[in-house]
């Protein structure tokens, strides 16, 4: 009986962080969206705002035991938090300028431009088959592109900006934390106040402080209020997104991701209205069947190579 109940509570305690990672993952993508187009609020500010609660909330999680941090030297993660402000700045402008749809399908191109880049600087080999699913997912990428009717030079521009530096600062926060032995979290915790610190320097450099659109500018109380939600769902989305690669596995992760891809898709179309043509339809499932591919032959290659470690004698 014991037993039961203790399986009941861990099952309630994974479909809830299941539930936040869904809700949080989602709604951060409407609630930017929201913001960009009904109050104008400038982006840099926003995603300021984003670190500075995201550390702040991470600060409370240590203090309640959730995490343990770890002293790291400064001077080795400030590359990496420049990428951190890059990543998210170019990310968020991407979706100020472009359709739902073609801001989750471009953000679908970050798998190839991580395994170019592994491939030409860290000379890491891919097997074939994974080599093969990039094409179905750039394929789908470029047909949406064409035939998006809000097609613009500036979004594409970001969406491309935000795509490299996504990529790359995926790609050094796996070397960070191999090298300095540090989970996500503990990289999070040092990495978060020192992005605010570059953001709140080149903020006045390129976003008014006053006036209407300023930092300070009569922003209305249901719009600073929508911001500040907006940066507690960016810091759910964190901190679920640790706490669910640490309690399942990763084909859990990987199908629930899949799960949000479609489900923003279709609420882009659905709440903003965001047109779509059969040819775009057909580069979005283009693109779907690829990274589905992606993940099958990744996490088969995964599975195998564990087989062998334990069959070693």
């Amino acid at each position: 009986m014991k037993q039961t109940l203790l399986n009941l509570s861990a099952n309630g305690r994974l479909i809830a962080g299941l539930l936040v990672n869904l809700l949080s993952s989602i709604c951060i993508v409407f609630i930017n969206k929201w913001i960009y187009v009904h109050y104008g609020f400038p982006n840099m500010t926003l995603t300021l705002v984003h670190f500075v609660v995201t550390w702040l909330g991470l600060y409370v999680c240590q203090k309640m035991d959730i995490f343990a941090p770890k002293s790291l030297p400064i001077r080795s993660i400030v590359w990496l938090a420049l990428s951190f402000c890059g990543f998210v700045a170019f990310t968020n402008l991407s979706l100020q300028n472009n359709a739902i749809g073609t801001y989750q399908l471009a953000k679908a191109m970050t798998t190839p431009v991580i395994i170019l880049i592994q491939t030409t600087y860290y000379k890491k080999t891919f097997s074939t088959k994974i080599k093969l699913t990039l094409l179905p997912i750039t394929l789908g990428v470029i047909l949406n592109s064409y035939f998006d009717v809000r097609f613009n030079m500036l979004g594409t521009v970001f969406a491309t900006l935000g795509v490299l530096v996504t990529s790359l600062y995926q790609v050094w926060v796996g070397a960070k934390q191999h090298e300095l032995q540090v989970n996500s979290m503990q990289l999070l915790y040092y990495q978060a106040p020192l992005s605010s610190g570059f953001l709140l320097c080149v903020v006045p450099m390129f976003e008014p402080l006053t006036g209407d659109g300023g930092i300070f500018g009569p922003w209305s109380l249901p719009a600073l209020a929508t911001v500040l939600f907006s940066g507690v769902v960016a810091f759910l989305v964190n901190l679920s997104i640790y706490w669910i690669i640490g309690n399942t596995s990763a084909v859990t992760y990987n199908m629930f991701g899949h799960f949000k891809f479609c489900i923003t898709l279709v609420g882009g179309y659905l709440i903003f209205h965001d047109p779509i043509s059969i040819n775009q339809a057909l580069g979005i499932l283009c693109t779907l069947a690829g990274i589905l591919s992606y993940t099958h032959f990744k996490l088969a290659e995964q599975e195998e190579g564990k087989s062998r470690l334990t069959q070693r004698p």
